[in-house]
């Protein structure tokens, strides 16, 4: 696969290798894989200009749907910059990923969705903890403003950043900035599957449910129920994230 010069400069033709459709389980990291590997294997330079959504549906022989939850994850691992109204631009010279390129291939699989969700649920519920011990009336203050935002969300997409602005909060609020740190980086990585639980009919209102009781305990100072209403959030979470990586 070899790089073309477009007026709008580098574009990548996509792609070069098999071509053969997609199964529907797990196709959106099927597809994810397949241009990383793409973008892994090209010598392609940063900037360089991937091809229309529209082609790259039809050439790997997915909906658009599915390509777009793809790329939403390679935009937000850092390896691909999705701009609107213009495309999609490779963030780093190819060269520059290869290294990383194992890492991210696994964390795009189920089994690293798997193993990110388990690593997440005991950070989140160390986090709620501290944050019951720690958090200043400031602090308490902006946490309360996120419920209030998760309360009136008038879509998925807003709902789904107050909740991601929700646990990076409590994160801070624990005081233990190596933990925020894992946090946001666990969480941008499964940012793309809590859109999909949350559209299923219910769950933003019971997801909203369970973090007022975080909210709530983390208010009030207290530990010990802080952490049993983030086990219990987490728990209903990772049910719903494992009932959507079984329907594929």
């Amino acid at each position: 696969m070899s790089a073309q010069q477009t007026g709008d400069g580098v574009r990548m033709p996509f792609p070069a290798g098999d071509t053969s459709p997609f199964q529907r389980t797990s196709a959106v990291s099927a597809v994810a894989r397949r241009l990383l590997a793409e973008l892994t294997s090209g010598g392609f330079a940063s900037g360089t200009r991937l091809p229309a959504e529209r082609e790259l549906a039809a050439t790997l022989q997915v909906s658009r749907s599915t390509l777009r939850e793809a790329m939403a994850a390679l935009d937000l691992l850092g390896i691909i910059e999705i701009r609107p109204g213009s495309g999609s631009y490779l963030r780093q010279p190819s060269t520059e990923l290869l290294s990383q390129a194992l890492q991210w291939g696994l964390m795009l699989g189920e089994p690293g969705t798997q193993d990110l969700v388990e690593i997440r649920e005991h950070l989140e519920v160390l986090a709620a903890r501290l944050a019951a011990d720690r958090a200043d009336a400031a602090g308490l203050d902006r946490l309360g403003a996120i419920v209030a935002r998760m309360r009136t969300a008038g879509s998925v997409e807003t709902f789904v950043q107050a909740d991601l602005d929700f646990h990076l909060e409590v994160a801070a609020l624990a005081g233990n900035t190596v933990l925020a740190d894992l946090l946001r980086g666990v969480r941008s990585l499964l940012l793309a599957w809590f859109d999909r639980t949350l559209r299923v009919e219910g769950t933003m209102a019971a997801t909203l449910r369970e973090h007022e009781a975080v909210h709530e305990a983390i208010r009030d100072g207290d530990p010990d129920r802080a952490e049993r209403s983030m086990q219990a959030l987490m728990d209903a979470a990772d049910l719903r994230l494992a009932e959507s990586l079984g329907s594929g």
